[in-house]
């Protein structure tokens, strides 16, 4: 109990001094994890789109590796990536190991069959008697597709909300890739860890901290966006 008091504490002191180590720490999680984000909103949405509105050879086996992706282990997402982007691997000549741009594409990796999950599962739920309407009141390809993605709003928004918030609490696969490297690659989970690590509990319990009040108001935002849109 006094950990978390001291905690609590800490963090109060992080925030007000406006530590600047504290500070980088926190612009580069949010940096990492909002690229990372993005990226899996790129490539989950039409993936989780496509698989809802077409049939095609294979696509029970494509929407089962979207549900195992989903429960992907951060650290062998991580263990992977590192293997690709590690000196000898096959992109090992781009020099991406243990850097942001190596962390930002294994948490893309982690969240993206997040996204495309809950997309497709947004999708499909449709009435599909909407969808016969809409086509019957002669709409386009796209128009059809943007009233689809309308009316999917709140569970195409419970998608973003799931993918940022599996790769802001993820630590295994950046710890792996990105090297936790002061001022460059450390981030809040992994900083949380190293100061355990060394001892520093109420370091840590500041930082962790900081990291669930960043999260809570992230998600709060993005949760009132979705609520906002059932009206």
């Amino acid at each position: 109990m006094d950990t978390i008091i001291s905690g609590f504490a800490e963090a109060f002191r992080l925030l007000i001094t406006l530590d600047p180590d504290v500070l980088d720490i926190t612009y580069r999680t949010l940096y990492v994890s909002g690229i990372a984000t993005v990226i899996s909103i790129l490539i989950g949405i039409p993936i989780g789109t496509i698989l809802a509105l077409t049939r095609f050879f294979g696509r029970t086996f494509t929407v089962s590796v979207i549900n195992f992706g989903m429960g992907l282990p951060p650290v062998v997402v991580g263990f992977f990536t590192w293997i690709f982007l590690m000196r000898y691997g096959p992109l090992g000549a781009l020099g991406l190991l243990y850097t942001p741009t190596a962390m930002i594409v294994a948490q893309a990796i982690i969240a993206s069959p997040i996204v495309a999950g809950f997309t497709l599962a947004a999708v499909q739920s449709i009435n599909p008697k909407l969808r016969l309407q809409i086509l019957s009141l002669g709409a386009t390809r796209l128009q059809y597709l943007l009233i689809l993605l309308w009316e999917a709003r709140l569970g195409i928004l419970a998608a973003i909300i799931a993918g940022f918030g599996g790769v802001i609490s993820e630590v295994g696969a950046s710890m792996m890739v990105g090297g936790n490297i002061r001022g460059y690659t450390r981030v809040l989970t992994t900083a949380t860890v190293l100061e355990v690590s060394k001892g520093k509990f109420e370091l840590a319990a500041g930082l962790s901290i900081i990291l669930l009040v960043l999260s809570f108001f992230i998600m709060a935002s993005l949760s009132y966006l979705q609520q906002r849109g059932k009206h």
